[in-house]
C-alpha cells in the first residue's frame, strides 16, 4: 500500500484525500480475505458481489459511486505496477440512479483555440471583447475577476497578468501569450481611450461598460450572447473556464492547476478531473446494473 500512497501524493492528491482512499482499498481487501479472493485474479462479478454487500450494509449510492471511483484508480495503479494484472474489473462499472449535477458542454483546447481566433471586429467594443475573452480562454477568468481588474495588474514587459484574489478565490501571477501582450498594449493605450471618450465618465477599471453604469455583468450578458451566434455550444463564462481548467488538468498535476484556477481549496479543483467530469454530464444517468 505504500506504493499506492506515493503514487496517489504524486498525483496531487491531499493528504486527507489519500488516507481516505487508502481507506477504501483496505476495506475492499478485508472483504477479499473473507472471500476467499485474490486482488490479481478478482473480476468484474466479484466488484459487483462487493457492491451489493455494500448496498446490503445500507451504505448510500452515492458513496459506493464514490468506492468504485477509488477501486478503478487502484487496479490503474496496480496493472502499472504489477505487470500480471493486465485488465481493470470496474472500468465499465457505473453506479445506476445517482443524481448529478449538471455540467456544461466542454471544449478542448484546440475549439478554445478556434473560438478566439473567429471572434473579430475593429469596433472598440468587439477590441475589448476580444481582449477579454483571451483572458478567459488562456488564464481562465472568472467575470468577478474581470470586472475588477485594474491595468497596472497588467505587467506586460514580465508577459504576466497579476490577479488580487477575492473572497472565495487566491491571487495569483498568470502567463500571457505573446499575441495577448500586443493585443493589450493596444487596448490600454488606444482602445481603452477611445471607449472612455465615449463614456466620459472616469474609472480605474481595464474592462468598463460604453455608459455611466458599472454594471458588467451585462457586459458579459451581451458578448456571450454575440459569441452564441458564433457557436451555437457555448452557454456561459463558467463554461468556458470550466473547460480550461478540465484542460489544464490534463498537462498539469492538482496543485499547479489549484494556482492557475485560484482555487481556495484543492477539493474545487479535484471536481474537475477527467474521472468526475465524465460522471456529471447529466442530471441523471441510469447505468447497469445497480438500480
Amino acid at each position: 500500500m505504500r506504493h499506492f500512497e506515493e503514487y496517489l501524493i504524486i498525483k496531487g492528491h491531499t493528504k486527507s484525500t489519500v488516507s481516505g482512499m487508502l481507506k477504501v482499498v483496505n476495506r475492499l481487501k478485508k472483504w477479499m480475505v473473507e472471500e476467499n479472493l485474490e486482488e490479481e485474479t478478482i473480476n468484474y462479478n466479484d466488484v459487483m458481489a462487493y457492491v451489493n454487500t455494500l448496498k446490503k450494509q445500507g451504505i448510500k449510492q452515492r458513496t459506493i459511486q464514490q468506492y468504485v471511483g477509488v477501486i478503478k484508480t487502484y487496479y490503474t495503479f496496480l496493472q502499472n505496477d504489477k505487470k500480471t494484472i493486465t485488465t481493470n474489473p470496474v472500468v465499465s462499472l457505473k453506479i445506476q440512479g445517482v443524481k448529478r449535477r449538471e455540467l456544461y458542454d466542454l471544449f478542448t483546447t484546440e475549439e478554445l483555440d478556434d473560438i478566439y481566433k473567429k471572434y473579430q471586429g475593429e469596433t472598440p467594443i468587439k477590441r475589448r471583447n476580444k481582449v477579454m475573452l483571451g483572458l478567459i480562454i488562456y488564464q481562465g477568468l472568472k467575470t468577478e475577476e474581470l470586472a475588477v481588474i485594474q491595468p497596472e495588474d497588467l505587467k506586460l514587459r514580465e508577459g504576466q497578468v497579476e490577479i488580487q484574489g477575492g473572497r472565495k478565490s487566491n491571487p495569483r501571477k498568470l502567463e500571457l501569450k505573446a499575441f495577448q501582450i500586443i493585443d493589450l498594449q493596444d487596448y490600454i493605450y488606444v482602445t481603452r481611450n477611445e471607449i472612455l471618450s465615449i463614456r466620459k465618465t472616469p474609472t480605474k477599471k481595464l474592462f468598463m461598460t460604453l455608459g455611466k453604469s458599472d454594471q458588467f455583468n451585462n457586459v458579459i450578458a451581451k458578448f456571450m450572447k454575440e459569441l452564441k451566434t458564433q457557436n451555437r455550444r457555448i452557454k456561459t463564462v463558467k463554461q468556458i473556464r470550466a473547460s480550461v481548467i478540465t484542460n489544464w488538468l490534463k498537462v498539469h498535476n492538482l496543485r499547479k492547476t489549484q494556482y492557475l484556477s485560484g482555487h481556495r481549496y484543492i477539493s474545487s479543483t479535484e471536481k474537475y478531473q477527467v474521472g468526475n467530469i465524465e460522471e456529471l454530464k447529466t442530471d441523471i444517468e441510469k447505468f447497469h446494473p445497480i438500480g
